[in-house]
């Protein structure tokens, strides 16, 4: 009883026409996909002895089958379903205040520990929300919100939150700002910057709490944009300093040696990215991007400094092609990984993990119904030197707009 009640308050409090909700504009995206992927290596599975019944020894197992919006075993991008509130208020002198919330919701069992008979997998997540100023001189706001390095190539993705989605396949790594202090400057002759910074707040990248994580810039994103017509480019770079991933000289849980040495193959600097985007955009029905980016001193290496390189240089180009209500589109990417490897370990498998190249492209059929709805089919793959890393998938889907 009480549930059905809070639900019927809650959508009468959305429908009143109250003076108060006249700015709220509720929106939102859901995105549902039927998939299918060959993937090698998946996970490690014990051999049994059938004699005595004890586990003898680990092989890896592959995964071949079926599944919903990227989930389990499943690889690519998830779905990236939401549903948010957003408005403004008019200040006067052209002044406005603005805010959002924004919450992401799984509509399927959309993680690889989840449970897809028991509903566990039902967890609400934060993605942008603010509030802000916004004028002529451009837009201020305060909370979580897409890092300016992420914006900046956002429109050169044609096939994002998709399978094929270029951070699941090439491995560009797109983030969303916690403690976000931004500006983004209007418009000049097509020119746009923006400009992000994290404050520490003792916070760090999953690893915990860090007192040494203090700065009002602990880490920070820039960008500048080139919009005209068709015509599209961006450069972009961003930092995360070693506070944030407990790896500095003076984070006692960083990965060192009890006297307080870094331990040999691991990451003691910050992890940096610079981006470039080139675009051109809906030309007669052609579109046509790519994208380069480099990453240094990536904090996975903290993790497995024998299986992560130290950098990675990745590039994508994609193209597509509008007719009617339809649209025929394509992707090729690249990555060059660089690691810094132990002679005496030259194991090939663990060379190629770090030093080794990798492969993906991606084809699609999109097909329009109307503004807001749009169903697609698509086939990717990914051919990687790095053992047990191939894979390559098939999805067909379908995204309202709302």
């Amino acid at each position: 009883m009480n549930k059905k009640f809070l639900t019927l308050a809650v959508a009468a409090a959305m429908v009143a026409p109250s003076a108060a909700m006249a700015e709220a504009i509720l929106y939102g995206k859901l995105h549902m996909s039927i998939d299918y992927a060959d993937r090698e290596g998946y996970t490690l599975a014990p051999v049994v002895d059938p004699q005595t019944g004890e586990i003898v020894d680990l092989r890896r197992e592959d995964f071949k089958g079926w599944g919903l919006n990227g989930g389990g075993a499943l690889p690519g991008a998830g779905r990236a379903n939401r549903v948010g509130v957003k408005g403004s208020e008019d200040l006067g002198n052209g002044l406005k205040a603005i805010y959002q919330v924004e919450f992401g919701v799984r509509m399927t069992e959309e993680k690889s520990s989840g449970n897809a008979v028991s509903g566990s997998n039902d967890t609400i997540t934060m993605r942008n929300s603010f509030v802000g100023l916004a004028g002529g001189w451009g837009t201020f706001l305060v909370g979580r919100h897409d890092s300016a390095h992420k914006i900046s190539t956002g429109k050169l993705d044609m096939f994002a939150d998709t399978m094929a989605d270029y951070n699941g396949t090439v491995g560009f790594d797109d983030k969303r700002l916690d403690n976000a202090i931004a500006y983004i400057s209007p418009s000049l002759s097509g020119f746009q910057l923006a400009a992000m910074a994290h404050a520490g707040g003792a916070s760090t990248a999953g690893s915990g709490e860090n007192v040494n994580s203090d700065s009002l810039a602990e880490g920070y994103s820039l960008a500048g944009i080139y919009k005209n017509g068709p015509f599209y480019a961006s450069i972009a770079y961003e930092s995360f300093g070693q506070e944030l991933f407990m790896d500095s000289e003076t984070s006692f849980l960083g990965p060192r040696f009890p006297d307080g040495r870094p331990r040999p193959g691991y990451v003691n600097d910050d992890y940096t990215k610079w981006r470039i985007g080139l675009g051109l955009l809906d030309w007669n029905g052609f579109t046509l991007s790519g994208v380069y980016e480099e990453q240094s001193d990536r904090p996975a290496g903290q993790i497995s400094p024998l299986t992560q390189p130290e950098k990675l240089k990745l590039w994508q180009i994609q193209a597509g092609y509008a007719f009617g209500n339809n649209m025929v589109k394509a992707m090729y990417g690249s990555g060059d990984r660089d690691g810094k490897f132990p002679e005496v370990r030259q194991v090939k498998e663990l060379k190629d993990a770090v030093e080794g190249d990798f492969y993906t492209w991606a084809i699609a059929f999109d097909h329009n119904f109307s503004k807001r709805t749009k169903a697609y089919i698509l086939y990717t793959q990914r051919d990687d030197d790095k053992p047990f890393s191939d894979w390559d998938g098939f999805s067909v889907g379908m995204i309202h707009k709302f």
